[in-house]
């Protein structure tokens, strides 16, 4: 499987603005620019996609974690920080509320910490990744 995005930028890096579309089109000619990474403008940017990807990967990854110990979540909540600073992307992290009916806090946390060494976008981060996870 192969996914694609395209990214066109036009002028400066400071003055100039850019498109984000990907293959599936929910992202189509999505407006991105200086000030919409590192102020407040309206749009998107690299490090809220890449916090958007790591969230639902890990998820997903969650939940097939679970499954394959014998348990469904209700529900996964993950919300991702991406921290930046100096050109790097220095740190994800992942704040995790689940609702895992019968589950205990040993095992919770056991599912969660190998969700999230093994999810894909985990592996492909070259930073340090962290997790707080919380048992609903």
């Amino acid at each position: 499987m192969k996914r694609k995005a395209t990214a066109i930028w036009k002028g400066s890096g400071k003055e100039g603005n850019g498109t984000l579309t990907t293959q599936s089109t929910v992202l189509d000619k999505t407006q991105y620019s200086f000030n919409t990474r590192f102020a407040e403008g309206k749009g998107t940017n690299p490090e809220e996609l890449i916090a958007a990807a790591h969230a639902g990967c890990f998820s997903m990854k969650l939940s097939f974690v679970l499954n394959e110990a014998g348990f469904t979540a209700d529900e996964i909540n993950t919300e991702c920080f991406i921290n930046f600073e100096n050109g790097a992307i220095t740190e994800s992290l992942l704040k995790l509320q689940a609702k895992v009916p019968g589950i205990s806090k040993e095992k919770f946390q056991a599912c969660a910490e190998d969700a999230e060494k093994n999810c894909p976008i985990s592996k492909l981060l070259n930073t340090s990744i962290k997790l707080e996870a919380t048992l609903l």
